[in-house]
């Protein structure tokens, strides 16, 4: 004759199943995540914040900024104004100055 479980045995079993559902789904929401932030990345190589169009890599007193070939904006990449001389007191000099 099968042995019924009891009702604390129940919800024990039941908690265990519902947290590695709850751990599954989150796996899956983090992979799905991380795939279209790849996915964005991967559209948004190398193209203008602005306008979508393609960025042109220009060298400017050491520093490489990318420019714009359609709306002319300069962008800067993550440390690039790191690289600008504490002393240059042109257009990336001033810049330094305020986000540096």
């Amino acid at each position: 004759m099968p042995v019924k479980p009891t009702e604390q045995e129940e919800d024990y079993f039941a908690r265990l199943e519902f947290e590695g559902r709850k751990k599954a789904l989150a796996e899956r929401e983090s992979r799905c995540a991380e795939e279209e932030r790849l996915r964005v990345l991967e559209v948004a190589w190398n193209r203008c914040p602005k306008c979508g169009a393609r960025l042109e890599p220009i060298h400017y007193r050491g520093v490489e900024l990318d420019k714009c070939s359609s709306c002319q904006g300069l962008w800067l990449d993550c440390g690039e104004l790191n690289g600008v001389p504490a002393e240059d007191q042109g257009f990336l000099g001033r810049l330094k100055a305020i986000f540096g």
